[in-house]
Formats: C-alpha cells, structure tokens, sequence
C-alpha cells in the first residue's frame, strides 16, 4: 500500500527542513504568474475557472505568485530528478528531455499544450489527453478543484514513463490532489504540500472517496479513476 502524505503547508519552510536527495522525483506544478483574464465565452469548464479566479481577488487570495530562486534552489537540493510543468515561464537550465501534453481539444484563451521542464537525459515526449470532454471522463476528472487542475491519468503517464519501483516522490503544489490519486494507483510513496487550506481540504477529500470506493475499470480493463 502506498504512503500518500499531504501537508497543509508552505512547500519552502517544509523543503528547507529536508535531507539532501530524500526523494527520487520531484513532479511539481508551481504557479506561472499568468494573467488571470480569461474570457467566459468557452463554455462551462472556462466559467468554472473564471469563477476560481474571480473568488480568490474577492478573498484578497492570490494562487498565482510565483516562486522565487530559494525554492528551485531547494527544491533541486531535496530531489534527485525533477518535472516542473510551466518550466518554460522559469529561468531553469538547458532542457533535453521536455514533456508536452497535448490537450487535443481545447476552448478559447487556453494553450492547447503544456510543457514541463525535466531534469532527464532521454528523448522528449508528448502525452495526448483531452481534459475538456466532461462526457468521457470518470467523476473525479471531472470535479474541478483548481484552476491549474491536470488530469489523473496524466501524473500516472509521468509516473509510469519516469519513475521507478520504490522511488518516493514530492509535490510541493499539489492544488487539487490529481497526483495522490495517481501515486495511489501506481503504487507510490508521496510528500505533498499545499499552503491553500481549501485546496488542501477539498484534495483530502478527493483522496478519501477514492481509497473508499477504490479503482474503477472500463470493460477492456483500463482504469479511470
């Protein structure tokens, strides 16, 4: 059984605390600094983010700030590998083995791709998964937690391509808990932090219903949970 802790907690006080290389992978999703206008022309999905927005300038809240050097300088030091989806917003090293994930289908202001940064030394790779077709997705994929939420079988693709039996992995944004589902099913050991307390709850949440009602199967056996 896998070991899924979640911390409501600032990743960096947490990170400074750590051992040298405790994890073996770091799969992180830190916020990009974007702009926050989005228009609500693209249907339901885009309302429900622009309502995410709207709510946190109303609570004087900010889920957007991005991290500074201490934290990539940190986050390099506890993990011996690392993903950063957005990495091309960062001033990160030269970036061999980049990650994109092809949303197929996409809505009006939103990228019809994103990329992640990683510290491997392989070929890059592009993962095709539509997030926006609410009629083919399972009920977790389809609760909206976050603004920047990514897809469960995308953090169990990264897992499967990327690490390895008994690797331990970190989090330090984990925002709507996509990735402790993920760890869960694959069989993974997992550190995550999310200094949102609503995040936090609504993530701890998520992964309760899912150890209660287990993995669910398609006919031909692949699960979609």
């Amino acid at each position: 059984m896998s070991n899924i802790n979640l911390w409501n907690e600032d990743c960096l006080s947490a990170m400074r605390r750590m051992e040298d290389s405790q994890f073996q992978l770091a799969i992180v999703d830190p916020p990009y600094g974007e702009s926050c206008n989005i228009s609500s022309g693209g249907g339901s999905h885009t309302k429900s983010l622009v309502k995410f927005h709207q709510a946190y300038k109303e609570m004087g809240k900010s889920w957007n700030q991005v991290p500074g050097d201490e934290y990539f300088k940190e986050l390099f030091r506890v993990s011996v590998n690392q993903i950063v989806w957005g990495g091309n917003y960062f001033n990160l090293p030269p970036c061999r083995c980049f990650v994109a994930w092809d949303k197929i289908r996409t809505v009006t202001n939103f990228s019809q791709v994103e990329f992640a940064w990683t510290s491997f030394q392989s070929p890059a790779l592009i993962f095709r998964y539509c997030n926006n077709a609410g009629f083919i997705l399972s009920k977790e994929e389809r609760l909206r937690i976050s603004p920047s939420q990514k897809p469960v079988q995308l953090y169990k693709w990264l897992l499967k391509n990327y690490a390895k039996s008994g690797d331990r992995i970190l989090d330090t944004h984990c925002g709507s808990g996509s990735i402790l589902l993920a760890c869960d099913i694959m069989g993974y050991d997992i550190d995550a932090y999310e200094i949102d307390l609503e995040y936090y709850t609504a993530a701890k949440a998520r992964l309760i219903r899912h150890q209660s009602q287990g993995t669910l199967f398609t006919a031909d056996g692949r699960d979609i949970a």
